[in-house]
């Protein structure tokens, strides 16, 4: 498999059958969904002549993510993803199959039409970061970049093409069509997924608990510099660029005078634009740096914008919005790919999801934001002003850089034996203290302190905390770093992630030791004032029976 896409081209990853398979199962399930879209809106405006109806069919299909990407991506690191992906694929059918037997029945009604969209959503939202983050399972690490933009392209391509497909399919037989055709593009992906025969690794730890995770999850995020700027920047990106998608029914109503078709040549030179965005991406990876790229396109999208603010031409209209698509795409699939390939495999589903959250929750409130905007002040001055915005957004580089982020270097299975236990504890025992001693020679005490605060950005992102250093003030070369994990099975959590990437100040921090002393490392049991609960007749099983007349 790895000499069969030794070379870093775009469609590589498509010479591993396994990928191969879900990609092309997983274009069918995007059409199908953009698809429902279709029927939906068109079933909801033939139910109701209230616009804000219409308006939340898309609202009932998007919001799920906002509400439930997080969650999602702390379910795909504690559980199997391959069974991630079928659950929520199969909850996602099942809303599917029930819109269209409701249909049928005759009994659909504004309400309901909104609840299966929720439903079918909600599974797409929990099927989301599962199957990005499977994505490192399907190639080897070199293609995973071109895998995850060919990933950006099946959506985008359905973005360009289903709309269209689900206008025939509902003037053809009525929105029962749209229905029943993404109920069954959902098949293939099913099946390919029960098909896929997934290498299954021994777990070596019971997982976390589900609210351990979502912290865990947002933590890592908050204590990881190089993440939290990509982050960052998603939110700006998507809080101006959400202008295109929001204004563009008006920009063909109201700038070009036109009507649906005019729209549905703006939303296909959109689309088409991401197309080819997500195609030269490779290309400009290879060339520019990730900041150079993202101001790049920031300014090139905020020119685009402003030539549709100004225009009344469709040609013009069309060409820079082709231009905006291929800018929108290109820093968004390059923000995916950076979080992507860099977030170590104990958190990958989680930094997807946030990142995911992000951008739908940029584009809404921006989109409601620009749309409050166009009101007081118009079409063209809301889009020229958006334009500025973007084009002034690249400045965002100056106090947020981004990294070129590469691959994490594969998790270490450390051959050491576990810390020495004389306590009978559990999984659940905590609070659990670390104490960590160090003699540094005088002459580094300046560089240690220094070398140390990262090494408690490390502590903190991997799970611990109430991070401190403390200095001996007797002797002034011995140092004690000190943290916390909740629970025992927090802390081994803690260690096995301490085993991968991310170790960033700890060698540089032993570089700074006395060579002759030893690292001297206390695990402590925390026992806080009343959590204890002996009674006479119960021994200390840890240390044998207690001598008469002691007290615990």
């Amino acid at each position: 498999m790895t000499a069969a896409v030794r070379e870093e081209g775009l469609l590589a990853p498509l010479r591993v059958p396994v990928f191969r398979r879900i990609w092309s199962a997983s274009l069918l399930s995007n059409f199908g969904i953009l698809i429902q879209g279709v029927g939906a809106a068109w079933s909801m405006s033939r139910l109701t002549d209230d616009a804000m109806m219409v308006a939340l069919v898309q609202t009932a299909l998007m919001a799920p993510i906002m509400l439930f990407a997080l969650p999602a991506g702390a379910i795909s690191d504690m559980f199997d993803r391959r069974l991630v992906c079928i659950g929520a694929l199969s909850f996602a059918l099942a809303g599917a199959v029930g819109l269209c037997v409701v249909t049928l029945l005759g009994l659909l009604t504004p309400p309901i039409l909104l609840a299966f969209c929720f439903v079918v959503g909600s599974g797409m939202a929990v099927f989301g970061p599962a199957w990005q983050a499977s994505v490192s399972e399907q190639v080897p690490g070199q293609a995973l970049p071109s895998a995850i933009a060919l990933n950006g392209i099946s959506y985008n391509v359905a973005r360009s093409f289903g709309p269209a497909i689900g206008g025939v399919i509902v003037a053809a037989v009525g929105a029962i069509g749209a229905f029943a055709a993404n109920a069954v593009f959902y098949l293939p992906l099913l099946t390919v997924l029960l098909l896929w025969k997934r290498k299954q690794e021994p777990a070596r730890l019971a997982p976390e608990t589900f609210w351990r995770a979502l912290v865990s999850g947002v933590r890592f995020i908050r204590y990881a510099p190089s993440h939290r700027a990509f982050i960052v920047r998603t939110l700006l990106f998507g809080l101006i660029g959400g202008v295109v998608p929001a204004l563009m029914p008006l920009i063909a109503r109201e700038l070009l005078q036109g009507d649906a078709p005019v729209y549905g040549l703006l939303l296909g030179a959109f689309g088409l634009g991401a197309v080819i965005g997500a195609v030269i991406l490779p290309s400009i990876r290879r060339r520019l740096t990730t900041e150079t790229s993202s101001r790049l396109s920031a300014v090139v999208m905020g020119a685009a914008i402003i030539v549709v603010a100004a225009s009344r031409h469709e040609a013009a209209t069309l060409m820079a919005l082709l231009v905006a698509g291929v800018a929108w795409t290109s820093v968004l699939t390059l923000y995916s790919i950076s979080i992507q390939v860099s977030a170590p495999r104990w958190v990958a589903g989680r930094a997807l999801a946030i990142f995911q959250a992000t951008i739908a929750g940029g584009v809404a409130l921006g989109a409601w934001g620009w749309g409050r905007c166009a009101d007081q002040i118009g079409v063209g001055d809301t889009l020229l002003v958006a334009g500025l915005l973007m084009a002034t957004s690249a400045l965002a580089g100056l106090w947020l850089r981004l990294p070129n982020m590469s691959l994490p270097p594969e998790e270490r299975q450390l051959d050491r034996a576990g810390p020495a236990v004389g306590l009978d504890i559990t999984p659940r025992s905590g609070p659990i203290v670390i104490e960590i001693d160090y003699v540094v020679p005088a002459r580094n005490a300046r560089a240690f302190y220094a070398v140390m605060q990262k090494v408690r950005r490390y502590r903190l992102r991997t799970g611990g905390y109430g991070w401190s250093i403390a200095r001996d003030i007797s002797d002034a070369t011995r140092w004690t770093e000190r943290f916390h994990a909740p629970t025992w099975n927090d802390y081994q959590h803690l260690v096995h992630r301490g085993e991968g990437s991310g170790r960033e100040g700890l060698d540089e921090s032993r570089a700074l030791l006395d060579p002759e002393a030893p690292v001297q490392v206390r695990r402590l049991l925390e026992r806080p004032a009343g959590s204890v609960r002996w009674r006479d007749e119960t021994p200390d099983l840890d240390v044998g029976p207690e001598p008469a007349g002691t007290t615990p």
